[in-house]
């Protein structure tokens, strides 16, 4: 079964794409077909502030087209950045370009073709796209890859700190989905994920929110699907503050820098055990209530808003297996809603960084510094370090096709 890969790059104010996009026709299996978005919302064009950024998008439209010309493979530049071009009222943002991008190649592509989705600020190694190729080719069951990624650090020590400690927050958070054994185990980053046509077709295609399309996308395709967290070719996302999405790296680097990380904190391992206490009770509720189990009374409260009495009546009739039951309570306590809970428990409590990640070492089997400071940037290094081989080494339950 052959998987034909095309390439999907968002771009808006990236002096240097053509850089990106070199190493991209320079993999060892380079793409059938590059299809870059160029865009930026309409009213750029009359806002002092940002009509830099709109002229720099058409400096980049002539750069791709005559580039273009020499190619060897097939450069599509869809221009949302011209005059008349751009996004107009709330339909904007790099959600919108990879919808565009992505729905454009799904279009034309076969059901198991790939398409991979970039961003012009990473790394990507050579082998990288023949990395991909070959775990779809190798697991034919799967529908996306969430791929390892690893951010590189600057210059500038502050932010450093930063964008080490944001990667923490996600790696801590990744690998405790992987410890309770969620469906949802994947780190969603736009500029490291891969998708099969045919699943990308089976879920609509991408939702252009303007911020977590990402993440959004990879919890659909758990939905009805496989998403494989492992591969042995890692990319490497730059590290930059940036305003542009809601939430995300960028926004997390600009809190980050001031040292707020009210939206960012290392959750305690025994709020994941509590989700785990739930997942364990799934198969009970098929027969059971929730006021019949064993969760504790905060979870209880939860997941009483969300699995309702006429709800678990109705998957009772549905439910033909039990695995099929379990299956429709994890689609319904998806992975916004462990992200909402963990929130909502956090605020009855007084977090503490430095206590709740000395505690996630230890689940984990990590060594700490014996005087272990979050604010120390070598001591986040080596956190860091060993987080990442941990999430390398990760098998999540699910994960593997059969």
């Amino acid at each position: 079964m052959f998987h034909t890969l095309y390439a999907a790059l968002p771009i808006m104010n990236e002096p240097d794409v053509l850089l990106t996009i070199q190493t991209v026709l320079n993999q060892t299996i380079p793409p059938k077909g590059l299809f870059v978005c160029v865009n930026q919302p309409e009213d750029y064009w009359q806002d002092v502030m940002l009509r830099s950024i709109a002229e720099q998008n058409q400096q980049t439209l002539q750069q791709l087209s005559a580039f273009a010309l020499t190619s060897h493979t097939a450069i599509h530049i869809i221009d949302k950045a011209s005059p008349g071009r751009g996004w107009t009222s709330d339909n904007h943002g790099v959600g919108w370009a990879r919808k565009v991008l992505m729905d454009t190649i799904a279009q034309q592509a076969n059901a198991n073709d790939l398409i991979v989705s970039l961003d012009a600020d990473t790394i990507y190694p050579p082998s990288y796209f023949e990395s991909v190729h070959s775990l779809f080719i190798n697991n034919p069951k799967l529908s996306a890859l969430s791929n390892p990624y690893y951010h590189c650090l600057t210059d500038d020590l502050v932010l450093n700190k930063a964008v080490l400690r944001y990667e923490i927050y996600m790696r801590v958070y990744f690998l405790n989905l992987c410890r309770i054994g969620s469906p949802y185990a994947f780190t969603a980053l736009g500029s490291a994920m891969a998708v099969k046509v045919d699943a990308y077709r089976r879920i609509g295609g991408i939702s252009p929110k303007k911020s977590g399309e990402d993440f959004y996308f990879l919890q659909q395709l758990a939905k009805t699907g496989i998403v494989e967290n492992r591969n042995a070719i890692t990319v490497y996302p730059a590290t930059r503050l940036s305003n542009r999405v809601f939430f995300g790296t960028g926004p997390a680097l600009i809190k980050g820098v001031q040292d707020c990380w009210d939206s960012y904190p290392i959750y305690a391992p025994k709020l994941w055990d509590e989700i785990s206490q739930l997942y364990a009770v799934f198969p009970q509720l098929q027969t059971t209530t929730l006021m019949d189990t064993t969760i504790c009374e905060t979870m209880q409260a939860f997941a009483k808003t969300i699995f309702t009495d006429d709800l678990l009546a109705k998957w009772r009739k549905t439910a033909k297996t039990t695995a099929q039951f379990v299956k429709f309570c994890h689609e319904k306590f998806d992975a916004l809603r462990v992200l909402q809970y963990l929130k909502w428990r956090t605020s009855l409590e007084t977090p503490c960084d430095k206590h709740n990640i000395t505690e996630n070492a230890a689940v984990h089997h990590i060594m700490l510094p014996t005087d272990f400071n979050v604010d120390d940037l070598s001591h986040l290094t080596i956190l860091r370090e060993a987080l990442y081989h941990n999430s390398g080494s990760a098998l999540r339950q699910g994960s593997q096709t059969q």
